[in-house]
């Protein structure tokens, strides 16, 4: 009788200890925040909205994409000259964002608006023009019913570093552990980080953690504490080396060595055979990336001809990186301080778009340097009226320039930040990490709302459903060690007889 009333106690104190785990561990109800990224490029805008569980703010891994929206029409520089029609355009998107984000939670939203290099370069060619189209875009943002953080011009520096700190971020590079798992993570002999190279239209940044920085070039360095850890981060955001811009700097360069008085026609060799382009002389030569290089011509427009000839157009490209000097023990181009390349890299933006068209992506084993070299130089051979036909669907003008802007994405690496055979690899094109893009928005919004603590946060050893489990495994032990103690001391009639 004993023996089935403790077997019955110990039966229900283990069912009610199992009862309590998962009653303990059924998901709560979300508590979900949101925020709001405008990413206003050169050529495009984009708004992203980020969700979190609210009880989680200062964790990592936990921020995530769910929705983006891109913006139609130019980026928001495109409109210097209807300032007040810059607001307006983000219209649709913000409506948008109005569906996804539940109504009630619609004010305590942030919403931040960074613009990159086409702002930077609208800056510098009309100051009062950017100030205008930044009021409008403000203003619209105001009258949206979430809580308007600013609009403002983001460095160079500010793009790289929080594309460094979102590609490392997604990749739970951040993610500080304690206990054990913190003792395994200390003996990896991975590089902790990855770099971070970034292609728009009118900028390019290189961003990563090097052990040989030195203190040459001090503006080139900054400095995060981020769980706990400090890191001394090398980042250069080149203006006017984005592909477009690019494009502009070689036709300009291209022009100025021509005849002292060419006809109106210039052969091409990063445009397909076959492809013709008009441009306006007197537009082309305001933009602050091409003033420098102004000619007088005895023309108004000019007339491209393509020649498709890849090796051509490789050495038209290289004259853009000045080579000639460097002031310090190493750079990359143009005189600027670059310390050895060190770990892993994720390109990003144009640098996946353009590299993903020509199918040069693939992971998680990526193609030889040759290889990619043959892809592109195959590419740019094809006739225009062939690739026309192949790729109807994708608008003419991006069409036209892939040949240009992959010649130019390898000359940037190659020739401006010295990746060769041997390191190519390390290179990863990445369009996103888990659901989320990669780019600089979601490092700016970490670090707006300090999503990222500069200290690691304090953490019990074990998980609540680990502590839980825990508990009822040694339980368990407890009740039969219990039951056999009292077996073997008190011998009950039953077992006794057995033995005799």
């Amino acid at each position: 009788t004993i023996l089935l009333i403790l077997g019955f106690l110990s039966t229900l104190a283990v069912i009610a200890l199992i009862a309590v785990a998962v009653t303990q561990n059924q998901p709560l109800p979300k508590n979900i925040k949101y925020g709001i990224v405008l990413d206003a490029g050169s050529s495009h805008t984009n708004l992203y909205v980020y969700e979190w569980p609210a009880e989680k703010e200062n964790d990592t891994g936990v921020v995530k994409q769910v929705e983006v929206c891109k913006v139609e029409g130019p980026g928001i520089s495109g409109y210097s000259h209807a300032t007040e029609k810059a607001g307006p355009s983000l219209a649709q998107c913000l409506q948008r964002a109005k569906e996804v984000i539940p109504s009630a939670q619609h004010k305590e939203t942030p919403v931040y608006l960074g613009a990159t290099a086409g702002m930077r370069l609208l800056r510098l060619q009309n100051e009062s023009a950017a100030d205008k189209v930044l009021s409008s875009v403000g203003n619209t943002l105001r009258s949206a019913p979430f809580n308007f953080q600013g609009a403002r011009i983001i460095t160079g520096q500010e793009e790289g570093a929080y594309g460094w700190i979102t590609i490392n971020y997604l990749l739970g590079n951040f993610k500080q552990v304690s206990g054990w798992k913190k003792l395994l993570r200390s003996l990896k002999s991975l590089s902790e980080t990855s770099g971070a190279l970034d292609l728009g239209g009118a900028s390019t940044q290189i961003t990563f953690v090097s052990k040989d920085l030195s203190w040459e070039s001090p503006e080139s360095q900054l400095y995060f504490c981020l769980y706990g850890k400090d890191y001394r981060v090398y980042t250069h955001s080149f203006l006017c080396y984005g592909k477009d811009q690019a494009l502009q700097q070689k036709l300009a360069m291209d022009l100025q060595a021509s005849t002292s008085t060419p006809n109106s026609s210039l052969p091409d060799p990063c445009f397909h055979k076959g492809y013709e382009r008009t441009i306006n002389i007197g537009d082309f030569f305001k933009n602050p990336c091409t003033s420098d290089k102004k000619k007088q011509l005895p023309f108004s427009q000019l007339y491209i001809k393509g020649e498709g000839d890849y090796q051509k157009c490789r050495e038209n490209i290289q004259k853009l990186f000045n080579k000639s000097n460097c002031p310090y023990s190493s750079c990359s181009f143009n005189g600027i301080y670059l310390p050895p390349l060190q770990g892993e890299f994720g390109a990003f933006s144009a640098f996946y778009f353009v590299m993903n068209f020509l199918n040069l992506t693939s992971e998680p084993n990526p193609l030889a340097l040759n290889e990619v070299t043959s892809t592109i130089e195959s590419f740019c051979a094809r006739p225009w009226q062939e690739v026309k036909t192949a790729y109807h669907h994708i608008k003419e003008k991006y069409l036209s320039e892939y040949c240009f802007s992959g010649a130019y994405i390898l000359s940037l690496l190659e020739n401006g930040y010295e990746f060769t055979e041997d390191n190519w690899q390390m290179i990863h094109f990445l369009g996103q990490i888990g659901s989320s893009d990669a780019g600089w928005t979601l490092g700016y919004m970490l670090n707006l709302t300090n999503m990222i603590p500069a200290e690691e946060p304090a953490r019990p050893p074990l998980s609540h459903g680990s502590y839980v489990g825990l508990m009822v495994l040694c339980s368990l032990v407890l009740v039969s060690v219990l039951l056999f103690a009292w077996l073997l001391f008190h011998k009950p009639k039953c077992l006794q007889k057995g033995i005799v």
